[in-house]
């Protein structure tokens, strides 16, 4: 028997079955991870097909569940899909071969990610806490990292020690490669962390995160190793850097599209003469996946309601000199912006 969550996916997929094999898809409509297998869902029954790498931890975890785990491959997962004619596979994610593959078999194939986004848009209780727990676990491994910070250690060496305390903390896995940035290097938003060594009064960039049962926690700090006294004008861009931050928490609230959104920050630092600053949208949806819907940017439609996960980053970046972001995951209640993320401060940090 279907639970309504997966019966709803279906009936709005509007085919006769559904067939998948994407892993983070895999893993919201199962609940177990692996990084190969089949999951047919039709009217009645979901199925998921583990070769024999994982059939016996699939059995296991999934025996008190609704769903059916078989012993099968790719063909066994074909004959599931028997009698029916249109199938449902999601465009965005399908390789053309298994879509020329499906066509050849007869099936005509739809699009099923739309049903998919807007299912996962919304989180539940459960997929909340998980959230929260790998929020609380990066918080707590970057508070771990700080006082190990010194003089002549390498962007390379701060991300593998923060990305071990959250290992250490229970972490299953980082949500990405953990960036961390040291003076100039903060300018570049995707900096590649590298071998450039920590300096007395550099700026410090982290953007790291970790997953709980694979769902994604996402943070960027900024602050100084040390004040040197000439970062008067660094200090300037990140108060109205933290102002637009704290501004998307007060007044965005459930109804405002994910453009309005973008546009309450950038809006402030526009005022401030930084808006040609701030290189990228606001925020992402965050998930199974570290970037999900809805969008925050001055293109993004999705209307925000409870139960959504976001990211709200404002940051301002002056090329070759420093960047500023700020991030936390937050997540919609009661119609208000709330933040996962209480145990570091957003307030400038002088180390």
């Amino acid at each position: 028997m279907l639970q309504p969550e997966k019966r709803k996916i279906y009936l709005e997929a509007g085919a006769d079955a559904l067939f998948l094999e994407t892993d983070f898809l895999r893993r919201y409509l199962t609940g177990f991870y692996s990084t190969d297998g089949y999951v047919v869902l039709n009217g009645e029954n979901c199925y998921f097909f583990a070769d024999p790498r994982y059939f016996e931890a699939a059995e296991k975890a999934l025996k008190d569940s609704p769903v059916t785990v078989v012993a099968g491959t790719y063909q066994q997962a074909l004959e599931a899909l028997a009698g029916a004619r249109t199938v449902g596979v999601p465009f965005p994610l399908i390789s053309l071969s298994r879509a020329e593959e499906l066509r050849k078999k007869g099936f005509t194939l739809c699009d099923c990610m739309p049903a998919l986004k807007t299912a996962m848009e919304y989180k539940t209780e459960r997929e909340l806490a998980l959230i929260e727990k790998a929020c609380s676990i990066a918080e707590d491994a970057l508070l771990r990292l700080m006082p190990l910070l010194k003089e002549d250690m390498t962007e390379s060496e701060t991300a593998a020690l923060l990305e071990y305390e959250m290992r250490k903390l229970g972490a299953s896995g980082v949500s990405f490669e953990t960036i961390v940035a040291f003076g100039a290097g903060s300018s570049v938003p995707h900096h590649e962390t590298g071998e450039t060594k920590l300096k007395f009064g550099d700026v410090v960039l982290i953007d790291f995160g970790c997953k709980t049962e694979g769902y994604c926690s996402d943070c960027t700090r900024t602050f100084l190793f040390g004040d040197d006294g000439r970062h008067g004008r660094f200090k300037q861009v990140y108060a109205e850097v933290l102002k637009a931050h704290e501004l998307v928490k007060e007044t965005v609230t459930a109804g405002m599209s994910g453009k309005e959104a973008d546009e309450v920050a950038r809006a402030s630092l526009r005022a401030a003469g930084l808006d040609g600053y701030f290189t990228h949208s606001l925020g992402h949806g965050i998930g199974l996946q570290i970037h999900e819907y809805p969008v925050l940017s001055p293109k993004g439609e999705e209307i925000l309601q409870d139960g959504m996960v976001f990211s709200d980053e404002p940051g301002v970046y002056f090329a070759g000199e420093f960047g500023v972001r700020i991030e936390d995951s937050c997540y919609m209640k009661d119609g208000k912006v709330r933040s996962f993320m209480h145990k570091t401060s957003r307030e400038l940090l002088i180390l």
